[in-house]
């Protein structure tokens, strides 16, 4: 089990990063077209990375 919690929890760290740079590049997209609503999404996808990789990492400590 502990195995297939490893694995859980390095997917939910790559996914982690993938939303991380999708946010970035919204929020710049968003500051380049003066367009503050696609900044503001910007900033939720890396956010929501942010929890997505602290999850992995938990997820990965909890095999220990």
């Amino acid at each position: 089990m502990s195995k297939d919690l490893n694995k859980k929890g390095l997917s939910e760290k790559v996914k982690g990063a993938v939303s991380k740079v999708k946010g970035e590049a919204k929020e710049q997209a968003g500051n380049a077209a003066d367009r503050p609503d696609l900044e503001q999404k910007g900033k939720q996808d890396k956010h929501k990375g942010d929890i997505q990789e602290k999850t992995g990492e938990m997820k990965q400590d909890k095999r220990d």
